[in-house]
């Protein structure tokens, strides 16, 4: 079972899993997009694929789901929990009901899709569930608060579920940890900065990240992490904080923010959107352009300014989610 089938990560791991032959359930919140997805990956191979939309936010759901699925295999062997949304803002101008939507997919999600599945693992000590994380469950940065307690959450989920599947040692979690990915994430995202993200470089493409979850499910460990920058970024927040705190600031806005102004805006957050999902978001980046951003940013972090150019907080969206 592959859950956030219909985009990013999950979408290519469908696909790697689809191209070996094996039965496959997907589950994601697009219908549409789904059966696309569905289609795709019994055209390279799998022995069978079932389209399943399910809000993972929704616990009664997913257990209906499950069940489902058992009823029909016997049992589920594997699942792969990708399903993420971001949110992109400062703490305090990011809606309550986008920052909580961010923590109900990205951490309640995972915990519904692992209550309902562990139980059956349990009971026949065979199974796998591999959690996509993130490098940000490791370490901290602005303007995304939301995102990143969600990942530190699922990184404490998954060691949680470690320690207390012990006593079953046909039973694994692992937890993936990729850094910049280029997927549609971006694009989708909640957007309270005033100006377009991307992912910060080294970016990788999700087929690589895929082929990381792939040979967890296949061989599981505790922690697999997908980049070469990773240890060195966890090392300087976690050896030299004061100069982190100094750098990261000034890096993000150079690295992982664009120039071109945006909207505020819920992304898909609150609900689906099937017209941007695909494998790829799309994500390049001018070599020369980046090193004079960081060449900048490294400078005024230096001394202590801060982003003249940045824009002016954006006002949070007056919807019914916000409204009084």
């Amino acid at each position: 079972m592959v859950v956030g089938a219909s985009s990013g990560i999950g979408r290519s791991v469908a696909q790697q899993l689809a191209a070996r032959g094996d039965h496959l359930v997907l589950m994601a919140r697009a219908q549409g997009r789904l059966t696309e997805v569905t289609g795709e990956c019994e055209r390279q191979g799998a022995a069978s694929a079932q389209a399943c939309p399910v809000d993972v936010t929704d616990a009664g759901a997913v257990d209906a789901a499950m069940a489902a699925v058992r009823s029909r295999h016997g049992r589920i062997d594997a699942v792969v929990h990708s399903a993420g949304v971001v949110a992109y803002g400062r703490f305090d101008a990011v809606p309550a009901a986008v920052w909580d939507g961010v923590l109900r997919t990205n951490v309640l999600g995972a915990a519904n899709v692992a209550r309902s599945v562990l139980p059956d693992m349990r009971a026949l000590d065979h199974g796998t569930l591999v959690l996509v994380g993130s490098l940000l469950g490791e370490i901290a940065v602005p303007d995304m608060s939301a995102y990143v307690v969600s990942k530190w959450a699922v990184r404490a989920l998954g060691r949680e579920l470690q320690l207390d599947n012990r006593d079953r040692p046909g039973v694994h979690v692992s937890v993936v940890s990729p850094g910049g990915v280029d997927t549609p994430i971006y694009a989708q995202a909640a957007n309270y900065v005033g100006r377009d993200v991307r992912p910060p470089p080294p970016v990788y493409a999700p087929d690589t990240v895929a082929a990381a979850v792939v040979d967890a499910v296949d061989r599981p460990r505790k922690r697999v992490a997908v980049g070469v920058a990773n240890a060195v970024i966890r090392l300087g927040f976690t050896v030299t904080p004061s100069l982190y705190d100094v750098l990261v600031g000034p890096l993000f806005t150079a690295l992982a923010k664009g120039r071109s102004p945006v909207a505020a805006t819920t992304g898909n957050v609150l609900a689906p959107l099937p017209g941007s999902e695909a494998v790829g978001g799309g994500h390049g980046f001018a070599l020369w352009a980046v090193t004079k951003d960081l060449g900048v940013a490294l400078g005024r972090a230096l001394l202590g300014h801060h982003d003249p150019t940045g824009p002016e907080p954006v006002a949070p969206a007056v919807t019914k989610e916000t409204q009084p």
